[in-house]
């Protein structure tokens, strides 16, 4: 159903950004690469003109600035009070303009135009869902009408995603797409997209660095010492 769902990024902003990295890169390294990534994700979205609009929910000034390039439009609106309440708040208003939620956070920098469009050539309405590599998080979330099922993000999200989606009688799709599956939130992260080529802007900015995946490991163990 082409034109019908709306994209939805979170994006907490860079002041305290991949904590997790802390142990391979710097404060300032970390919100370069935040910000990299999110860039990456924005332009894959705005190559998809299948997409209705793209909404970015923050309250980053840079991160706003960087959607307004794109097309994105910003919202603020429960962007301070986690990732759930920012994605089910705007679930309720896409519902009522009658267009689908289409969500995926902004550390997926190997996402591609043509995952998106796996995702919306699901069948609708109906909940799809896309788990990090780990099976536990919930990395892509396809749902029409938006707010058809709760949702509620965390570490642990994807098999209580699908529960959820059963409980109001719908079964979910699940479909793996690992450009969609690898978010950057750990060393061991960082080292699998580094070992995946890639034109991106994140990418980019790690070989500027002169990080590679072999350095990442030594580093890690160093600070787990």
């Amino acid at each position: 159903m082409s034109g019908r769902f709306c994209a939805v990024v979170p994006f907490k902003g860079t002041a305290q950004a991949k904590q997790r990295l802390a142990a391979v890169l710097t404060s300032s390294q970390r919100q370069q690469l935040a910000f990299a990534m999110l860039q990456d994700v924005l332009q894959t979205l705005a190559a998809v003109p299948e997409l209705a609009g793209i909404l970015l929910i923050s309250v980053d000034p840079a991160a706003a600035a960087l959607a307004a390039k794109f097309g994105a439009r910003v919202s603020s609106e429960h962007a301070c009070d986690g990732h759930t309440a920012a994605v089910m708040g705007t679930a309720h208003r896409l519902a009522g303009e009658q267009l689908g939620l289409l969500t995926i956070p902004g550390d997926i920098p190997l996402v591609e135009p043509r995952d998106i469009r796996v995702l919306l050539a699901a069948p609708v309405p109906g909940f799809t869902i896309v788990p990090a590599r780990d099976q536990m998080g919930s990395n892509a979330i396809l749902c029409s009408p938006a707010n058809g099922v709760p949702l509620r993000f965390g570490e642990n999200s994807f098999f209580p995603h699908l529960a959820a989606a059963r409980a109001r009688g719908i079964e979910p799709e699940v479909i793996h797409l690992p450009r969609i599956a690898l978010d950057v939130d750990t060393p061991e992260d960082l080292a699998l997209f580094l070992a995946t080529p890639s034109r991106t802007n994140a990418r980019a900015l790690l070989d500027r660095w002169g990080i590679r995946a072999g350095r990442l490991a030594v580093k890690s163990e160093k600070a787990g010492a």
